[in-house]
């Protein structure tokens, strides 16, 4: 069977973002505007800022500047995968932040809950759904490894409403041949339309004052009197704290351009499912789903029946430029494609209707990172490595509280106050990474066993295994 046949008519654009009633974008900057916070990007971490400190207080002047329109790069690109982990899951923070991960994890679920008071609070249209996610394993080693993790996390108290499920029940929950046991995070992770979060967020901005303005890129970033100024092609703005939510662009904080490389990550979405379809599968529950190889895919419902699948091929370009025509890659379309009928061969029928990529922030710790520059009168966040839908809104508070010299509980976490290590310049990036990626592969296919790379960079704080 021709798998790649699925893939005829599908249109390489983000299936989010292919909308007849995506907002009409905001006219561009033109002259000179003063404000008491700048806003730099017009994605999740962007207009979460923005909307948080609209709500700390009313009487702030805010301005937003996005270069392009409200949620056209990662925030419109991605899964919908709404998690509470401010850490990239609970092993990668238990790694790293043992003595606060219980911490990490109770401000991240109360981060989560905010969010989803945000979209009945502010009426934000955007299929959200409190389902959970399941990861899933496909191998019988894997199986293993869930129940030891299981285990852990019941050693460390971390398990509550996480569930341990066999072959028989996970496949209960969604009818694939290739899955070998499972652990559903029942309340830890929410479904939603990305971009229709980022467009429920920039209206919720506007309705409570903040200035937006599109196709404005940010040139340039220096001290101007007692503040910031920051010039646009059309015009300038003067503020006196800026917050930078740039993440994968170039920051407008030169030093901090070595900490973030672009990983770029693709996706199909298939047509919308049948009844029958949709018995064959079962999937009432409506879990995200994620499987536990190093290489790995993410899978989801959507609110019109399709299924979203993608993940695996993480692609690194050589001197980590951002450029549109990386987001279209036919060869990866092309094995997601196989690997979504080996995953599901009683869909042999169905046919995607779109494929598309985009870069993701990554860092070398694959959580965000925050700091401050210009004696404190600009913030950062970046760095979110693919679990940034949820994790923005916790950052945009990170940085609000920085900007107002405020200890909190957030900014007195050893993760809000320490930075990743940079990654090296080229060809080093570059062949640390693709070393990295094909010793993952390797893992992959030899029962998961690491070989001296992985373990070496498992001992200098540089391991990846999710």
């Amino acid at each position: 069977m021709n798998r790649t046949k699925a893939l005829s008519d599908a249109q390489p654009v983000p299936y989010w973002l292919d909308d007849p009633e995506k907002p009409r974008p905001e006219p561009a900057l033109t002259g000179a505007e003063t404000c008491d916070l700048l806003v730099v990007g017009g994605g999740y971490s962007g207009l979460w800022t923005a909307l948080n400190a609209k709500e700390r207080d009313p009487r702030r002047d805010v301005v937003l500047l996005e270069g392009r329109e409200v949620g056209w790069a990662a925030s419109g690109r991605n899964g919908g995968f709404c998690a509470a982990s401010l850490t990239h899951g609970l092993a990668n923070g238990l790694t790293r932040w043992p003595r606060e991960i219980h911490r990490l994890q109770e401000l991240g679920a109360r981060n989560l809950d905010e969010i989803e008071k945000a979209v009945a609070r502010h009426d934000l249209d955007c299929d959200f759904e409190r389902t959970g996610e399941i990861d899933v394993a496909t191998e019988p080693y894997q199986a293993r490894e869930l129940r030891d993790w299981y285990e852990e996390m019941r050693r460390q108290g971390l398990a509550d409403g996480v569930d341990l499920l066999d072959a028989e029940a996970v496949r209960e929950q969604v009818d694939s041949p290739t899955f070998e046991a499972g652990l559903w995070d029942r309340r830890g992770v929410a479904m939603l339309h990305p971009a229709k979060l980022a467009w429920g967020l920039k209206r919720a901005c506007l309705r409570l004052g903040v200035r937006l303005y599109e196709h404005t890129p940010a040139l340039d970033l220096k001290p101007y009197g007692a503040g910031m100024a920051v010039r646009t092609p059309y015009g300038s703005v003067r503020a006196r704290k800026v917050a930078l939510g740039t993440n994968i662009f170039p920051s407008l904080v030169r030093r901090v351009r070595a900490y973030t490389v672009p990983v770029y990550d693709y996706a199909l979405m298939t047509e919308p499912l049948t009844a029958g379809q949709r018995e064959a599968i079962g999937w009432r529950n409506r879990q995200g789903f994620g499987d536990s190889a190093n290489q790995f895919h993410y899978f989801r419902l959507s609110a019109d029946h399709r299924i979203l699948w993608g993940g695996y091929d993480a692609v690194y370009p050589y001197g980590g430029r951002v450029r549109a025509e990386y987001d279209d890659r036919p060869e990866t379309y092309a094995k997601l494609a196989e690997h979504f009928f080996t995953c599901f061969p009683q869909l042999e029928d169905v046919r995607f209707t779109h494929a598309w990529g985009g870069a993701i922030d990554t860092c070398s710790r694959f959580s965000a990172f925050f700091g401050t520059a210009h004696h404190g009168k600009v913030a950062y966040a970046a760095g979110y490595t693919g679990l940034g839908v949820g994790a923005t809104r916790f950052g945009a508070d990170v940085m609000l509280d920085l900007l107002a010299g405020e200890r909190t509980e957030r900014t007195s976490l050893e993760m809000v106050r320490r930075k990743p290590l940079p990654f090296p310049p080229e060809p080093f990036a570059w062949t640390g990474i693709a070393l990295t990626k094909w010793s993952l592969a390797r893992a992959d296919a030899h029962g998961g066993r690491r070989n001296l790379w992985l373990r070496t960079m498992d001992r200098l704080g540089l391991g990846f295994d999710s």
